[in-house]
């Protein structure tokens, strides 16, 4: 269900930056060769921005790339990293819980004002906030479930696996990353060189 969950947000957030992509690019063009202009392009942009940034919140959780002051982490007792792990945990499901707990006043104002961008395109504001909330949502429900695990962990004693899947990454883990990343980048240059 993670893995599935992580592929569709993914190829979510990779959609909305590539589509973004090609209208700056169609844009640029039009403007250097035609002097025209779509009149829009950077207001798609601050869309793309706040939507794919509520996804990358939630793909952060998954690869537990939220950053966290860990210098001493390391260093402190198994039980103590248990507890410092779920206390992390929790307090992610807490502030996503709170933003979407403040950010729903932002969609209920721009209900009640009919609110539009001040934009040429003068975009109803609810369609693209809607997107970013659920966005939030999104990010809320997983680190709830996150939190919940992580209670679960603690309160039946599993400290080596609460560890194992909330402390934050280490520096061997992040380069081990990096190094199979440039293997399969490498394997796919290899294959694409010979075709």
């Amino acid at each position: 269900m993670k893995t599935r969950l992580e592929s569709i947000l993914s190829i979510l957030f990779g959609g909305i930056f590539g589509v973004l992509v090609i209208i700056v690019t169609i844009e640029t063009i039009a403007r250097k060769l035609f002097n025209v202009s779509l009149q829009g392009a950077d207001e798609l942009g601050g869309y793309a921005l706040a939507i794919g940034s509520t996804l990358a919140f939630s793909l952060a959780v998954f690869g537990r790339n939220h950053i966290r002051v860990d210098v001493f982490h390391e260093k402190y007792p198994t039980r103590l990293q248990g507890w410092m792990n779920w206390f992390s945990a929790t307090s992610m499901a807490v502030f996503a819980i709170f933003l979407c707990y403040v950010t729903i006043n932002v969609l209920t104002d721009t209900i009640a004002y009919s609110s539009t961008a001040q934009t040429p395109w003068a975009t109803p504001l609810i369609y693209p906030q809607s997107i970013w909330y659920a966005g939030l949502v999104i990010f809320a429900c997983v680190t709830t479930v996150w939190a919940i695990r992580a209670t679960f962990l603690l309160a039946t004693g599993q400290i080596t696996e609460l560890n194992e899947e909330f402390q934050p990454k280490s520096a061997k883990e992040e380069i081990k990353e990096e190094l199979d990343d440039l293997a399969q980048r490498s394997n796919i240059d290899e294959i694409t060189n010979k075709s």
